[in-house]
């Protein structure tokens, strides 16, 4: 891969934008580059959380209209059919936990990939913006469906309707991201929660997550009547078993 780099630390993959001379800014082989990364992570069953992150001054400047403008007009797809879908929205979502650090710029798609996202932290001084409606077109990557319900109804139109660019603290009180740090401290907080979650049982991770997402996506009354199901078949699991006996042996769980 040219313009994404797949680095792995134990059980976490490290997935970094590698485009920092054009501002990281999306053509149509980083697209597929992003998609072939999320893709091995999430087929590898050793690794068990990604960290996304980027290269450069600028998380990404969005996405290089004039290359993938009239591939998607001409009703192109953004990612490979048999891959993950970064996005989580057009094909096969990554069943695994993904942090996400932003920087610099983090236009248009990086904002869609945040959402995307579990977990979100953001530089100080980076600034955001979901500007497609300044263009004559709409967020058609995910934002529609996922900030209202993550940040608010009235806070997701204040972004979307003017295409306003807003900075890491207003992307905190709305809940875009969890957490505002020194930019240099990004990564060893990113590696700490993702060592942290790796330690985890990776299927009672990987149910976890599942559930949430259904409930978010198709509403917590169908998810309640999948509950059930989701914790039988975790307690028929080798996972389940060694959590019982560290519990018994007062000793921390070795999944």
């Amino acid at each position: 891969m040219d313009r994404v780099t797949f680095e792995t630390r134990d059980h976490v993959a490290e997935i970094g934008l590698n485009r920092a001379d054009k501002r990281n800014a999306f053509d149509l082989q980083m697209l597929q580059e992003l998609s072939e990364a999320f893709t091995q992570f999430d087929d590898d069953d050793a690794l068990r959380v990604a960290i996304l992150f980027a290269h450069g001054d600028h998380f990404t400047g969005g996405l290089d209209l004039a290359e993938v403008g009239p591939h998607i007009a001409g009703s192109g797809r953004l990612f490979p059919e048999d891959g993950v879908d970064p996005l989580g929205i057009h094909g096969r979502r990554v069943r695994k936990p993904v942090i996400m650090t932003a920087q610099g710029w983090c236009l248009t798609i990086g904002v869609e990939l945040a959402l995307a996202a579990d977990i979100r932290l953001a530089a100080e001084g980076v600034r955001f913006s979901q500007l497609e409606i300044k263009r004559g077109i709409f967020p058609f990557g995910g934002a529609t469906m996922r900030m209202p319900a993550l940040t608010g109804w009235g806070n997701a139109m204040m972004v979307l309707l003017t295409g306003d660019t807003f900075d890491a603290e207003t992307a905190l009180r709305m809940g875009l991201v969890q957490e505002v740090l020194p930019e240099a401290e990004l990564m060893t907080r990113a590696r700490e929660l993702a060592s942290r979650i790796a330690a985890q049982a990776p299927l009672a991770v990987q149910a976890t997550l599942a559930s949430a997402r259904a409930s978010l996506g198709q509403g917590p009354i169908d998810e309640a009547a999948r509950l059930l199901d989701r914790a039988r078949k975790l307690m028929d699991s080798e996972d389940a078993a060694e959590g019982m006996r560290s519990f018994v042996e007062r000793r921390e769980a070795k999944f």
